[in-house]
């Protein structure tokens, strides 16, 4: 078994990059960077793309390194991760055997890891974030995003660390901003911090001149109807968008007097349930100020509504109806599929939970997946995010005030079905059988 391990390896020079048995740090030779060369990342601008990657990969019995990393310019225009990165990387890989498999495939990610940071990270990006595992099938993946990490984070396991990533990709998920005046409009899809969208519409502009009597009347029902075919044309734009990329929320931004009721008034019920918020902005406003503007009321937006679902969270678990909260009966409801969306704590270190109980828990519904290799408050916390993506497909949300859901383990779950004691005791036993 060990041999068949090795195979998966590439060589890695004795020379490494960070960590030898000198532990001196050399300049990286030619014949590593040709390695690194052939080993290019597989890059995403796309939060869910690259957490949907992280969903599929299963635990190896191998280093797999996660490094999370806020790439913002200080006020002098630069980065300053390289040295955090050096240093960690330099004492993690201290912790394994010279000459070991783990150790020769931890070198050799760091050789890759830190010729990409040095030499082909953009200087425009705010948040990275790096997965590798040279002994498994030289797995380097990379996400470079417009949207930042808090801080500088490196998680080293026999899996992907996914929470941050899936947190991110809560945090500035897909909305619409319909930017309009009476005869243009730009509609935005933002997402990760950038636009990853944009139609313009323009239609005739309406002259104004000065005219009397019923020819006055006349013009302003001509002007009427153009402002109003422009409106249903907007809201047609709009509406196929949110259908096709199933987005939730939109903003209107334009004169609050004028365009955004035309538009109100072209919307059907299903989409003007969706409008979050409207905001005065001139139709030749910049888009970085666009996003800028629209994002902050998103994110206001959110913190509301974040309340507001912990509330009736709380309401529905104390009624024991359609509501779960607690880490073991939310991961039981995940493993069964029963969960429409779960509301869990912006932090993992606001996850609460009996070691044992949650331990028993997963024995039961561990499929044939290896547990975690120590439960802790984040191998948990990725293991609940894990579930409601793989196992129910639930919507994950995480609240960024999150006391009150601390109260009662900061994570639960609305549900679309109960299953009753006796049909959760059959599946335990069978799930214990199998």
């Amino acid at each position: 078994m060990e041999r068949e391990r090795k195979s998966h390896f590439r060589d890695c020079s004795a020379n490494s990059y960070v960590c030898n048995q000198n532990n001196v740090e050399p300049e990286i030779d030619m014949e590593n960077q040709t390695s690194n060369d052939a080993k290019q990342p597989t890059k995403t601008r796309v939060p869910e793309k690259l957490l949907q990657r992280l969903l599929d990969f299963e635990p190896v019995p191998a280093p797999v390194i996660s490094l999370y990393l806020d790439a913002r310019a200080d006020q002098h225009g630069q980065s300053n991760f390289l040295p955090f990165v050096r240093k960690q990387l330099s004492e993690r890989c201290k912790s394994y055997e010279n000459q070991s498999y783990e150790r020769l495939s931890f070198e050799e990610d760091v050789v890759r890891i830190v010729s990409y940071l040095e030499g082909e990270a953009p200087a425009s990006i705010q948040g990275l974030a790096i997965f590798a595992c040279s002994a498994w099938q030289d797995w380097f993946e990379v996400g470079q995003f417009d949207a930042p990490f808090e801080r500088n984070r490196l998680f080293v396991s026999d899996r992907p660390h996914l929470y941050p990533l899936a947190r991110l990709n809560d945090q500035y998920r897909r909305y619409a901003v319909v930017l309009a005046d009476t005869n243009r409009a730009q509609i935005f899809v933002f997402a990760a911090g950038r636009a990853v969208e944009r139609e313009e519409v323009e239609n005739v502009k309406t002259k104004h001149t000065k005219v009397g009597g019923w020819s006055q009347a006349r013009y302003q029902r001509h002007e009427k109807n153009y402002h109003l075919q422009h409106a249903k044309e907007v809201v047609d734009i709009l509406e196929k968008i949110m259908r096709e990329e199933e987005i939730e929320d939109v903003i209107l931004a334009g004169d609050q007097t004028v365009v955004i009721p035309l538009l109100r008034e072209q919307m059907s019920k299903e989409l003007a349930e969706k409008v979050i918020d409207a905001v005065n902005l001139s139709i030749d406003t910049p888009e970085h100020e666009v996003l800028e503007t629209s994002l902050d009321l998103f994110q206001r937006h959110d913190s509301l509504t974040d309340m507001e679902k912990v509330d009736r969270l709380l309401n529905e678990y104390r009624a024991d109806d359609l509501g779960v909260a607690g880490v073991p009966e939310t991961l039981a409801a995940l493993s069964n599929g029963q969960v429409e969306e779960m509301l869990i704590a912006a932090k993992p270190d606001g996850i609460q939970f009996d070691k044992e109980e949650v331990e028993k828990l997963l024995t039961i519904y561990r499929n044939e997946e290896p547990l975690p290799e120590e439960l802790d408050q984040r191998t948990v916390a990725d293991e609940l995010v894990r579930r409601a993506n793989v196992l129910s497909s639930a919507r994950v949300t995480f609240i960024e005030d999150s006391k009150r859901l601390e109260g009662v383990g900061g994570v639960g779950a609305f549900l679309r079905y109960r299953i009753n004691k006796d049909e959760i005791r059959t599946l335990s036993a069978s799930s214990v059988a199998t």
